[in-house]
């Protein structure tokens, strides 16, 4: 399963069971009350997912942005909230770029985009985390520790 992190909603992606195509799932809104968690917490158990890989906006010369932060806390925040699922981040540089042109080409307004655009970005993130786990046989990203500031594991 994948989430994009905005600051508004996040967006929501889960894999078909031999983890080859990735699909939408769901707009979760956030709010100043409501950061969003219990539901994909709720969503990774309906799902019965293994795992949940969070995408992580950087700049192009790789340098973290400042959603960056935003996306790391969140991934601890949904560590804590699920535990004994492993939280990686992935590298998602053009994802919610990418989402618009993709609905810009199919057809869908700018308005209409709003409602699904962090749907989309999510299952880009995921299709590449898919790909490159695919191509290079080891997982995707960093693994996230609940409490730990920073992440361990492979560099996205």
């Amino acid at each position: 399963m994948a989430v994009d992190v905005g600051s508004v909603r996040v967006g929501v992606a889960r894999s078909d069971p031999d983890g080859i195509l990735a699909t939408p799932v769901e707009t979760v809104a956030r709010t100043a009350t409501d950061d969003g968690t219990e539901r994909i917490a709720a969503i990774v158990a309906e799902l019965e997912a293994f795992e949940v890989v969070v995408g992580l906006p950087r700049s192009l010369d790789g340098r973290n942005r400042q959603a960056a932060g935003l996306a790391r806390s969140y991934a601890r925040t949904l560590a804590r909230r699920i535990p004994g699922v492993p939280i990686r981040m992935v590298d998602e540089r053009f994802t919610s770029a990418t989402a618009h042109q993709a609905m810009t080409a199919s057809g869908l307004g700018s308005r209409s985009q709003r409602a699904v655009v962090d749907q989309v970005a999510a299952v880009i993130v995921l299709q590449h985390a898919l790909d490159s786990e695919r191509s290079t046989g080891r997982e995707p990203g960093q693994l996230v520790k609940a409490g730990a500031s920073a992440a361990k594991g492979a560099t996205p």
